[in-house]
């Protein structure tokens, strides 16, 4: 016979995934009209990350204010590592109430938050680098800092997995965590090759 602290937490559980499920078709991007040119941009451009079908998949809906753009399609795409870095931290914060172990990884997704967030302001700020000369900051220290900051996001996302695999218990809420952090591992490794790719570009 099933107890009602099992059936309580079944139920929990599957709250959360409802959630979680909203909050993704929360987050999908706009569909505007896009040339043939646009998305052939977006495609070639995904060929540089390691999952170019959810790197393409992702960034297509973009791909009209993108253009031909290296600089958009790196701010776009950090920007969307963020959004789903916000959603899932909103989602293991939530599930840390009730699972103690999820806690470590909340903290950790928190400071990758705070790196993506950090990498984005920089990014959105580079072409006042342009503009301005004299301010002490250059277009290669500024993508230098993006690349750090996207790099120690990733580690402390590998950091969370890492641990995971380690627990000698399997269950919902482990193979939860783990998947949900390996696929916002594929989002933030897709962003930081397409700014390795704008800084390889060479101007802002």
């Amino acid at each position: 016979m099933v107890s009602q602290s099992h059936t309580a937490t079944f139920l929990l559980f599957t709250t959360f995934l409802f959630i979680s499920r909203s909050i993704s078709a929360a987050h999908s991007p706009p569909r505007l009209n896009a040339t043939t040119n646009d998305l052939d941009f977006i495609r070639t451009s995904c060929n540089a990350t390691l999952y170019q079908d959810l790197c393409y998949n992702s960034l297509a809906g973009y791909a009209s204010v993108v253009q031909d753009s290296p600089a958009r399609l790196a701010k776009i795409a950090t920007g969307v590592s963020l959004s789903k870095a916000k959603s899932t931290l909103a989602f293991l914060s939530k599930l840390s109430r009730s699972a103690a172990e999820v806690q470590d990884c909340v903290s950790y997704l928190d400071e990758a938050v705070g790196s993506i967030r950090d990498s984005l302001r920089t990014l959105r700020n580079m072409s006042r680098v342009a503009a301005a000369p004299s301010s002490g900051e250059t277009f290669s220290s500024q993508v230098n800092d993006v690349q750090t900051w996207m790099s120690a996001a990733l580690t402390y996302e590998d950091t969370c997995t890492d641990e995971y695999e380690e627990m000698d218990e399997a269950g919902e809420i482990k193979t939860t965590v783990y998947d949900r952090v390996n696929k916002l591992k594929r989002f933030t490794s897709n962003a930081l090759a397409l700014v390795n790719t704008y800084g390889n570009n060479g101007a802002p």
